[in-house]
């Protein structure tokens, strides 16, 4: 049973394309992704790599949007995309905080904020990945745009 919500559509009911996507490198991309699919929910849409390297992967957030990683490289120095694992931080929206946190708190995540109310009108919790990557989930969808 997903707890992530069902994806807003457009008028063909389609979902709408991801804008915006962050980006991460794993020591152990395999385990990072079935942690990600495990605890938070995200479909893995595609993945490319040989063995326990991901080269390139997607993984999908049910309600719109995800993030793209791979495994980090013997060659990250000289990467002109070098990002350190354990370095990535995210806000994902989601309609179901409480039932999330308990999903993730049972695959193992470590909460590093139990689900709590804010002043600026969310709910939110917040945990840590196995890389040691920051995921914040809470209702917040931003401020109206004119």
């Amino acid at each position: 049973m997903s707890t992530a919500p069902s994806a807003p559509t457009s008028d063909d009911g389609r979902t709408p394309p991801p804008q915006v996507w962050p980006t991460l490198r794993a020591t152990d991309a395999p385990a990072l992704i079935a942690f990600l699919v495990d605890a938070f929910g995200f479909d893995v849409t595609c993945r490319y790599g040989e063995g326990d390297i991901v080269h390139h992967a997607e993984l999908a957030w049910p309600p719109g949007g995800g993030i793209m990683l791979g495994s980090t490289r013997p060659d990250d120095d000289a990467d002109n995309w070098s990002l350190r694992p354990g370095g990535f931080g995210a806000y994902v929206v989601t309609d179901a905080p409480d039932a999330l946190c308990a999903r993730a708190r049972a695959a193992g995540a470590e909460i590093t904020a139990e689900p709590h109310d804010t002043d600026y009108g969310s709910r939110d919790f917040a945990a840590r990945d196995p890389e040691g990557n920051r995921w914040s989930f809470g209702t917040y969808r931003g401020e109206a745009r004119s």
